[in-house]
């Protein structure tokens, strides 16, 4: 008898920053696991609450949605919420463990907290919140100057994340386009992909054709 075989690890897929009902449903119908919604007023990928709430209805229940914001206050998380209805919290900017566990206590939400990336040395970051959010996700450092603490199309030494030690679900970010998820997913391992800029055919504007090809190219990897 030969020993059952396990079905291979599905990686996680998140298109994040998506402000159209066209872009969104080819995400949704090419099979993303996650569609993310910004709510970070400097973004080109902004959205405002009217929006958020016609996007959110078409993606309920499909996908899981995910609301990103960047140290934000109550009051602005409250609005965006009511909004989109999202599943899941992306926290993209300084917050501390302490502010994620209140997130979590005031809105009854699972949390994904980015850790920006630029050397080895940046994931002692990660201690921080292994008891405080339910997911990470490796973004690279902005450069100087930048105003967007994310989506800048900017890659850093993925071999970085081999020495990477967390009990938590993670996911990479930053540059991952079409041409180079396979290269990314075979150096890190890493077990979801989150996509914005790299599937964009300029700032903010998301392009259907590139979103199914980095899904279709993420699942053949």
């Amino acid at each position: 008898m030969y020993p059952p075989m396990h079905p291979p690890i599905r990686t996680l897929i998140k298109i994040c920053g998506l402000s159209t009902p066209e872009t969104l449903e080819a995400a949704l119908e090419a099979g993303a696991d996650m569609v993310g919604f910004v709510f970070f007023p400097p973004s080109p990928r902004n959205l405002n609450l009217d929006d958020a709430m016609a996007l959110g209805a078409q993606a309920q229940g499909r996908s899981l949605k995910v609301a990103l914001s960047v140290d934000a206050t109550d009051a602005f998380l409250d609005a965006a919420i009511e909004a989109a209805r999202p599943d899941l919290l992306q926290l993209h900017g300084k917050e501390t463990h302490e502010r994620v566990l209140d997130l979590k206590r005031r809105f009854g939400l699972p949390v994904m907290k980015a850790i920006h990336v630029s050397g080895p040395d940046d994931l002692a970051a990660v201690a921080a919140y292994e008891h405080a959010a339910d997911r990470l996700i490796f973004d690279a450092r902005p450069p100087k100057g930048a105003i967007l603490p994310g989506g800048n199309g900017a890659a850093f030494d993925w071999t970085i994340l081999k020495s990477v030690q967390t009990g938590l679900p993670w996911m990479l970010s930053g540059g991952i386009n079409p041409g180079n998820v396979a290269q990314a997913l075979a150096v890190t391992r890493a077990p979801g992909v989150d996509v914005s800029s790299g599937v964009e055919s300029s700032p903010g504007v998301k392009d259907a054709a590139m979103i199914r090809d980095f899904i279709q190219r993420t699942r053949a990897a």
